[in-house]
């Protein structure tokens, strides 16, 4: 049987068609000035009706979130959470629930509602989860200060963590070093982590993103690039 795994980002679609663990292609899509309107809608059309498969996995990266503790129950509220953050578009977007029970947290996300209906019209079996969730799944800790960074095309997740506890989860676009810098080096501050005793561990398009990563490591002392997306090796799409 075949899985199609899609990933959707602020400007971009992700896609993965696997059987057995073997992945049997995966390509890419991205929004610029000379795509089309609706580029990603259309890309996802033609994916869903020329794609052979019986499982489909879907992953959004889009920053329209919040997190709360694990066991968080008052769903009704998930939207107007999420305004916090993000203007929403209630009439044009699914609220979803994913949850790390490993850490003990919640995420509550919207989703595009055409896009939603488009998938759930096949009636195919279908997951549906969170990039911050996938993320924080695949995270080992250790019993220290720590950053967890995941590049994505123009985009970037992280992860605070002290002594195993998630402190500080957050996702938001990234086009410039100084973007990346200050987002990172502002958050530092703020949730008191020093640079020095700190370990950060940088995931996803690494090679792409050499420019940001050499500059962090101007400021930081301790700093691993856990592994790159490679062709075929998408970790958020596994």
């Amino acid at each position: 049987m075949q899985k199609l795994s899609l990933l959707f980002t602020k400007d971009g679609l992700q896609y993965r068609i696997s059987k057995n663990r073997k992945v049997l292609e995966e390509h890419e899509f991205f929004v610029n000035e000379e795509t089309p309107e609706n580029y990603v809608p259309l890309k996802l059309d033609e994916i869903l009706s020329q794609k052979q498969f019986s499982e489909i996995n879907v992953i959004s990266a889009l920053n329209h979130f919040t997190m709360m503790a694990e066991g968080f129950s008052h769903h009704d509220l998930g939207m107007d959470l999420i305004g916090f953050n993000a203007d929403v578009d209630k009439e044009n977007e699914e609220l979803m629930l994913a949850v790390n029970k490993k850490f003990g947290v919640q995420f509550y996300y919207t989703f595009p509602k055409d896009n939603y209906g488009k998938i759930k019209d096949l009636q195919k079996k279908t997951t549906f989860n969170f990039s911050g969730e996938k993320f924080l799944g695949s995270i080992t800790t250790k019993n220290q200060k720590e950053i967890h960074i995941n590049l994505y095309h123009h985009q970037c997740e992280f992860f605070a963590l002290d002594k195993k506890k998630v402190i500080l989860y957050n996702n938001l676009d990234v086009s410039s070093e100084v973007d990346f810098l200050y987002f990172i080096m502002f958050t530092l501050s703020k949730i008191g982590f020093g640079t020095a005793e700190t370990q950060f561990f940088v995931y996803g398009e690494t090679t792409r993103n050499e420019t940001f990563i050499s500059e962090l490591r101007k400021f930081v002392k301790n700093l691993k690039i856990v592994f790159d997306n490679i062709p075929n090796k998408n970790f958020i799409l596994s």
